[in-house]
């Protein structure tokens, strides 16, 4: 390390590689692969680690599109967590591109100073964050284990500091119903269609009993076949939020019985597949305040209050969504702040705000953010408490 602080090297460092970062973000960008499928954004990231001088291995806790990639063998190993996965018809209308350009730099540039520091730098690659809960098979096949604080970053319409995190899980349904002749016969029938109807009404109802943080939501995603035959099949896919994973149990009961109401209605046959709980978040109060330091010195500014205080809600554009990075914070210490690409009026999961994932403003972010995640490890290891915190949590 040269006599500049270990801060000024890793900005020597990311501001040599930005243009560089701007490009692996923008091939994410231009090449939208769903969870699961991210084969050339993992590729891209794992090149692009190897060729920084990471040890990297693909494929790692038996998912292909997963990558770990480590540099230097200090005792206190810090994480930065890469998304890349894409939705479905909108592309990166959730910026994960800049999420990967930003943990990769993160990593590349606190790699300058990792040996000095005492660190070990892991950069891990997680597939399927919308909705495939990549981020929880690897932690259960033991891909984080040994890692004492996790970090990233992800775009939004404006920088806050903490977003609130929802527990969540997704719900396949599925009425079995009974076909017939819909102007000959009907009474032949049992409409599925029919069934997912009343379900449908009944969580309208339902929604007087919700709490402002509580949500479902879901499509239909088969309701018939030809409007001449009782429907003898329908699905929908669904998703309940709420506040905490113990509220998300209340919510998900009441639910259920919304469902159960289309079956018992109609005759229909229920069936419902329940998939992985997306957790509610934790942030880490003291990585929390470094990367506010951090943040603010860059330039950046947080609609959102320090904990405490008054929060102005008409400022917060993307106050609250879910993330497997939810999981993460219930097992490592761990951060996950928006950071803002000037993408108002436009929102996550919008067409315009996949445009504005890679703009100037986007590209800008990817720098900031590194360099924010980057400094806050480097607080993080030599503020003596923090570190013996994160060694013995």
């Amino acid at each position: 390390m040269t006599d500049a602080g270990p801060k000024q090297v890793v900005r020597q460092r990311l501001e040599r590689a930005h243009e560089s970062l701007i490009g692996l973000s923008h091939w994410i960008h231009a090449n939208p692969e769903l969870g699961y499928e991210e084969h050339r954004a993992a590729g891209w990231v794992a090149d692009w680690l190897d060729k920084a001088g990471f040890a990297v291995e693909r494929g790692v806790g038996g998912l292909e599109t997963a990558v770990v990639g480590t540099y230097g063998q200090g005792p206190m190993n810090v994480a930065f967590l890469v998304e890349y996965d894409a939705l479905p018809d909108v592309g990166h209308a959730c910026g994960h591109n800049v999420i990967a350009a930003s943990s990769v730099g993160a990593g590349v540039g606190l790699a300058a100073v990792a040996d000095a520091l005492g660190l070990r730098v892991t950069v891990i690659g997680t597939p399927a964050e919308e909705g495939g809960a990549g981020k929880v098979l690897l932690m259960e096949a033991g891909v984080l284990d040994g890692v004492h604080a996790a970090l990233m970053v992800h775009p939004g319409p404006s920088d806050q500091l903490l977003p609130e995190v929802l527990a969540a899980q997704s719900l396949d349904v599925s009425y079995t119903g009974r076909s017939a002749h819909a102007g000959a016969f009907p009474e032949r029938g049992i409409n599925a269609a029919d069934a997912m109807v009343i379900a449908q009404t009944a969580i309208g109802m339902l929604r007087q009993s919700l709490l402002s943080t509580d949500r479902v939501h879901g499509i239909v995603s088969v309701g018939g076949e030809a409007p001449n035959i009782i429907p003898a099949h329908s699905e929908g896919k669904w998703m309940i939020r709420a506040a905490t994973v113990a509220r998300l149990d209340e919510v998900r009961e009441k639910v259920r019985r919304c469902f159960e109401a289309g079956g018992v209605a109609t005759g229909a046959a229920l069936e419902i597949a329940e998939h992985t709980v997306y957790a509610d978040m934790i942030h880490d109060r003291d990585l929390v305040a470094f990367y506010r330091a951090n943040a603010e010195q860059l330039g950046r500014s947080f609609v959102d209050a320090p904990p405490g205080a008054p929060v102005d809600e008409s400022a917060l554009q993307m106050t609250r969504f879910s993330t497997d990075m939810g999981n993460v914070s219930y097992v490592i210490p761990a951060i996950h702040p928006i950071i803002g690409i000037d993408s108002a009026p436009a929102v996550n999961h919008q067409p315009e705000f996949t445009a504005a994932a890679a703009t100037e403003a986007a590209d800008d972010a990817i720098l900031d953010g590194a360099l924010a995640l980057a400094w806050t490890a480097i607080d993080a290891a030599t503020d003596q408490d923090v570190r013996s915190r994160l060694l013995n949590s």
